[in-house]
């Protein structure tokens, strides 16, 4: 089956109410935050779905090109914090050329997220420069921007009159659009957020040029510890004719993580 045909817009008459680590997690209690006509008060719900003060998980990339050609990777992400609002790191494991290469973010509202990086060959930590947030990172299709956790109040938020099933899950349309655009390589994100629970199912993202430059499906929904989450992420980046499947293979609440890792000093040193 293909891709375009697990997104079917529904018929008129029926109910008439018309961005990793946010894509793993997905808590309960839906209903009452999707009640709200308010675009923002559903993407809230995306947003504050899970009150963990840690989080670890374990992931699989494949990264495959235009020839059809797939590479795996394998990372760890870590974060402390709560979304858009706390530090990730992303190390990968493995292949043996990766190894080592890991990645700090670091997001507050209001203030342009933070990234550094450090790679085992240089033995050096550098800081990401905005010009680079567009850039792929590590070779897949997830640029550093997307890497990052987004802040709630980085966007404003419109709701769409469009009802479409995907996954079998009837969604919310909802148009996202930079508050600060120097901030941002995109000048607009459709969301598609399903009504039954805070999980955004898929997106596509817009250059400043309004074209159309990736797309992302989230798949796979599981319920672990009271929480619901997409096991599967899959990032397609148009122009190219790429994609990189995200898997997340083990996922660890609230253990202990030591908030002192988490800064670019504890990069070079914890290696």
């Amino acid at each position: 089956m293909s891709r375009a045909s697990t997104v079917r817009s529904r018929r008129p008459g029926r109910h008439r109410n018309a961005g990793l680590l946010i894509l793993a997690f997905c808590a309960s209690g839906a209903l009452t935050v999707f009640a709200e006509t308010d675009a923002k008060a559903i993407m809230a719900g995306v947003y504050q779905q899970d009150t963990s003060h840690d989080a670890t998980l374990r992931a699989t990339l494949d990264v495959t090109d235009k020839d059809g050609h797939t590479v795996r990777k394998r990372f760890t992400l870590s974060r402390v914090g709560s979304f858009g609002n706390g530090k990730t790191l992303v190390r990968f494991t493995d292949p043996p050329e990766l190894r080592g290469v890991t990645l700090l973010s670091i997001n507050q509202p209001g203030i342009a997220d933070r990234q550094w990086i450090y790679t085992p060959a240089t033995e050096r930590v550098r800081s990401v420069p905005p010009r680079e947030r567009s850039e792929r990172f590590a070779g897949s299709d997830f640029t550093y921007e997307d890497i990052a956790e987004r802040s709630l109040d980085d966007f404003t938020y419109q709701p769409l009159p469009a009802e479409d099933d995907i996954e079998n899950h009837i969604t919310f349309k909802i148009l996202a659009t930079p508050v600060a655009p120097e901030r941002s390589q995109y000048k607009f994100i459709y969301y598609w957020v399903a009504q039954d629970v805070p999980c955004i199912l898929h997106a596509e993202m817009y250059d400043q040029d309004g074209r159309k430059v990736r797309e992302m499906y989230a798949s796979g929904l599981r319920k672990a510890s009271a929480i619901w989450g997409a096991r599967k992420t899959e990032m397609r980046s148009v122009l190219d004719g790429t994609k990189s499947v995200l898997t997340i293979d083990e996922i660890h609440l609230n253990t202990g993580l030591d908030a002192a890792l988490f800064t670019p000093e504890a990069l070079e040193k914890n290696q």
